[in-house]
């Protein structure tokens, strides 16, 4: 008996040992029950099997049976074309052991990510305006979300830890910790455009620009590389810091990478303030560096900081302004947008409650450049100026319906300067389209700004009540390094 049962022991080990073990295909995080997949598009599916295996993917809504082969890594990618908005759907992927996905939708895509104001949830240290009535009425099963965990890494992730395991159907129970801001923007695409949408919301309060950035794009700056290399050279299983450079990107975008989507919105800057200068080329190299990551050039909306801080009795220097307008010079970028929200601040919170607003202007820009709606999507926005004699005229683009004030009074929020440099409150108002503006105290003006300040009093917006975005028409102070 002992003699058999060694031979048994035997031949199982040699069994074992001959025959490989077959493993269910695994799946990025980003692909779960109740997701959504880009309409209209050849959305990538990947993931990781047995080196070698030959890996089937069959989709419900046409029955087509795609195939791939794991390389020696075993890694595998396909490419699925996906129909117009509807579901849902099920997808099956299978190398001998089946994996199934269940209630996918097909609908529209947005990665949304930022600092706090875009975290912002609603509830904890969040809670938006009307948070209690908002999370009771957020059942949009149409609306799926995916909310990535925070973390950081020295080189790009595989795969990213997600709330909840994955997909969420929107719900009273899976909105509350979700960003507010990402949230309305999505509802209100959702009903606008009757399809279903997917947000991703991956975005970490408190943090720079530049740990966003992937890191072969961050080196083109030079006073970055020395800082992008040390990260990179971090040791395996040492912490990073979520202001390392490139370690948010590594961790919390690259993991996403190439997941089909649409476009992406953005609220950040507030951490940047003080820099800029460097913003006006950190923030174009940051929509620069996904969309070659993505390999298109999707749109790219977001947020311009809102007002913050006391408000002055004088015209001043403002890093706040100087940062909003780092923002507005990336509107030369193609195909993106920014939600002027100058109108929403608050001066003792850096967190202002209105989102509902937010998101709103963000899903403007969307819903007319994207998806072709004849709307206003944004406030005026300077286009040039003419000085006759003591007055500066001003003209706008974007004064849909014609230019007027939030309050019904005068224009206010402008200052002139002469050749002195020295910037006066000036009077202003509406004449033929434009606005005109003098100052008692400014003979022969050269220069107009708007808004100028951390926390401006400014009331000029166009027939649809979008406000009208900063601006000056000088370059004399601010905007240089600070070395």
């Amino acid at each position: 008996m002992t003699m058999r049962r060694n031979i048994v022991l035997f031949l199982a080990v040699l069994f074992a040992t001959a025959v490989p073990v077959r493993a269910k295909v695994i799946l990025p995080a980003v692909f779960s029950d109740n997701m959504v997949l880009q309409q209209g598009a050849s959305a990538p599916v990947w993931g990781t099997a047995q080196p070698g295996a030959r890996v089937k993917l069959t989709t419900s809504w046409n029955g087509v049976t795609l195939t791939a082969r794991a390389d020696d890594n075993g890694r595998w990618r396909m490419d699925v074309a996906t129909p117009a908005a509807g579901g849902p759907y099920r997808i099956t992927v299978s190398d001998g052991e089946k994996l199934v996905l269940e209630n996918v939708m097909i609908g529209e895509v947005w990665l949304c990510s930022g600092q706090s104001n875009m975290e912002m949830p609603f509830i904890g240290w969040g809670k938006p305006n009307d948070w209690e009535r908002e999370i009771a009425e957020a059942d949009h099963p149409s609306i799926r979300l995916l909310h990535v965990e925070h973390a950081t890494a020295a080189q790009p992730q595989d795969d990213v830890k997600v709330r909840g395991g994955g997909w969420q159907v929107c719900s009273p129970a899976s909105v509350p910790e979700f960003s507010a801001t990402a949230y309305f923007f999505g509802r209100e695409l959702a009903e606008s455009l009757g399809v279903p949408v997917g947000l991703i919301h991956s975005s970490w309060g408190g943090t720079d620009i530049e740990p966003w950035i992937e890191g072969g794009c961050l080196r083109m700056i030079p006073e970055f590389v020395a800082k992008a290399d040390e990260v990179q050279a971090t040791e395996a299983g040492v912490k990073v810091s979520p202001h390392s450079c490139t370690a948010l990107y590594n961790a919390m975008i690259a993991p996403i990478v190439p997941y089909g989507i649409r476009g992406a919105i953005w609220y950040q800057g507030e951490n940047n303030v003080s820099r800029a200068w460097q913003y006006r080329d950190l923030f174009p190299l940051l929509i620069a560096s996904w969309r070659q990551q993505w390999g298109a050039d999707f749109p790219f909306y977001f947020v311009q900081l809102t007002a913050f801080k006391p408000q002055l009795p004088e015209p001043g220097e403002s890093e706040w302004a100087e940062l909003r307008e780092a923002q507005a010079r990336t509107l030369a970028v193609e195909n993106t947008g920014m939600a002027v929200i100058i109108d929403k601040g608050s001066a003792t919170d850096i967190h202002p409650k209105d989102k509902q607003t937010v998101g709103r202007r963000l899903a403007l820009l969307a819903r007319a450049r994207t998806y072709g709606e004849e709307i206003p999507c944004s406030g005026p926005m300077y286009r040039s100026h003419r000085i006759a004699g003591r007055e500066i005229a001003i003209a706008f683009d974007c004064a849909d319906g014609g230019l007027r004030t939030s309050d019904g009074g005068a224009p206010s929020g402008f200052a002139v300067a002469g050749y002195d440099h020295r910037f006066h409150w000036a009077e202003a108002r509406i004449e033929e389209g434009r606005v005109v503006v003098s100052s008692p105290q400014v003979p022969f003006p050269i220069a107009v700004r708007y808004g100028w300040a951390d926390n401006p009093e400014c009331n000029l917006c166009n027939g649809a009540g979008l406000p009208a975005s900063p601006f000056r028409t000088d370059d004399w102070k601010g905007c240089t390094r600070k070395d």
